[in-house]
């Protein structure tokens, strides 16, 4: 029985619900009035449902489908402005005890190079990524009890935390790992993480069972209720996704968009971001092996749609994805995306010695951050560096109150522009600090509070003179 305020996977991820709202939004995929009406809800820019959601995935009226991706522009603008935060991916560890079919790290891959980072080596990797210019990374790790304990993830946080390299230093790190106890997602919310994020895969039990045959991951309701364990250890930031292509889209969609409605239902505050990998190659994966593999149509609708259902959340594109498709879904629906990243365990501190075979995929960007940037403010996009919300205690319901009302770009906009500039100061090259200060000049403008524009504009020169880390 369907229940988004049940604690049981199998009621707020229920089957048969999905399967009937799939069935509903088949029924109504040319229904002009009632695809309107949804249309008109979703302009109030307080969400919809995910059965109204799924009807808008399936439409198949031309004009409507148009006036889709309007609207999901329309929202992105009004919530995230043309801000789009950098960070990027820290691969710890390919031990793994799992198997699951789709990843290289599964337990019985005997051709995967296996690779665990000392803290040593940790402590080179940061140092690196500082040298970029990143102040946000993702930690990952596989599943493992005795390489990558609990313990093991802590301390690399602590480390990472205490790098200071010129100028540099990572402000937010967010960990994606296995799903723990509560007792362990308060040690993490205690080590100063910033958002928890877990990856559901699919939300099809049957099907996630076959996909994880062996190992602690196989326990569907487990992996399933790890956010409500995670916001029970006092973690108030998480962060789903699926993987798209395990099973298919409209499936994992709407099971995706119940998830968020079941962390509003219980908690009062959705999902802190939500990413959308397709399934790609890597090392003995073949992605001819999935039947469900998204065309790239199917996924700029997919990001809309996520935009237009839960206008709140930040979305996540990964270097999985191409420079052209990833500039497809930034107007639309996209405010977070990687940069200059590497997928192999320590890939970051010697590039010249890159290990494709410790890789969990394959970068179809491979980009550095510094082309990266150079493109997004090409596109009139600015590239943010900013975590203030997480350090000045901004997160959860807090965090939240303040998207939805509007509020929260009195201080993103001059933040995001203040972090541009460490980054222009810092570790631009000659060509995009040029670009950088032009971006800089003109936004700085259209900041609304006079007062705020005027301490903005008073930091700015600031950084220019070695001050850092100025935030509203």
């Amino acid at each position: 029985m369907y229940n988004p305020k049940s604690s049981k996977a199998v009621e707020f991820i229920d089957d048969a619900e999905i399967l009937d709202t799939l069935k509903y939004a088949a029924e109504n995929c040319e229904n002009r009035t009632l695809i309107e009406e949804i249309l008109r809800k979703a302009a109030e820019c307080k969400g919809i449902t995910h059965r109204e959601a799924a009807v808008l995935l399936e439409c198949k009226l031309p004009d409507l489908n148009e006036e889709m991706f309007r609207l999901a522009k329309e929202i992105k603008q009004k919530f995230y402005g043309n801000r789009i935060v950098m960070f990027a991916p820290l691969y710890l560890s390919n031990y793994c005890v799992n198997g699951c079919v789709y990843c290289p790290y599964h337990g019985k891959n005997k051709t995967i190079k296996r690779k665990k980072l000392t803290q040593e080596e940790i402590a080179r990797e940061v140092i690196a990524l500082q040298d970029m210019g990143h102040k946000r990374l993702a930690l990952e790790a596989g599943e493992h009890p005795t390489m990558n304990p609990i313990e093991y993830i802590l301390e690399s946080i602590d480390t990472i935390y205490n790098i200071h390299h010129k100028n540099g230093a990572i402000r937010r790190v967010n960990v994606n790992i296995a799903a723990t106890t509560v007792e362990n997602y308060t040690k993490l919310k205690d080590a100063g993480i910033g958002t928890y994020i877990l990856f559901q895969e699919t939300y099809n039990k049957k099907n996630y069972e076959a996909l994880h045959p062996t190992g602690p991951k196989s326990d569907y309701a487990y992996h399933t209720e790890a956010m409500d364990r995670a916001m029970q250890g006092g973690i108030d930031d998480v962060g789903i996704g699926v993987l798209f292509g395990l099973e298919t889209y409209r499936y994992d969609f709407v099971g995706l968009m119940m998830h968020a409605e079941h962390l509003e239902a219980v908690f009062g505050v959705g999902p802190h971001t939500i990413s959308v990998p397709r399934i790609c190659p890597a090392d003995d994966i073949d992605i001819n092996d999935f039947k469900n593999v998204v065309s790239d149509d199917i996924f700029r609708k997919i990001v809309a749609v996520i935009r237009i259902t839960v206008p709140y959340t930040g979305m996540i594109v990964s270097t999985r994805e191409s420079q052209k498709t990833r500039e497809k879904v930034l107007e639309i629906g996209v405010s977070q995306l990687s940069g200059g990243s590497h997928t192999s365990v320590g890939g970051y501190s010697h590039p010249e010695e890159y290990d494709e075979s410790t890789s969990q995929f394959d970068v179809s960007d491979r980009r550095t951050l510094d082309q990266i940037v150079g493109w997004l403010l090409d596109l009139g996009y600015v590239p943010s560096f900013c975590t203030a919300c997480y350090r000045l205690g901004r997160t959860g319901d807090r965090f939240m109150s303040l998207v939805k009302s509007g509020q929260i770009a009195n201080c993103c906009s001059p933040n995001a522009l203040m972090t541009l500039k460490e980054y222009a100061e810092d570790y631009a090259s000659p060509i995009v600090k040029l670009k950088c200060e032009q971006m800089i000049a003109r936004e700085i403008l259209k900041v609304p509070n006079e007062k705020v524009r005027t301490k903005a504009m008073e930091n700015l020169i600031a950084i220019e003179n070695n001050q850092r880390d100025f935030r509203f």
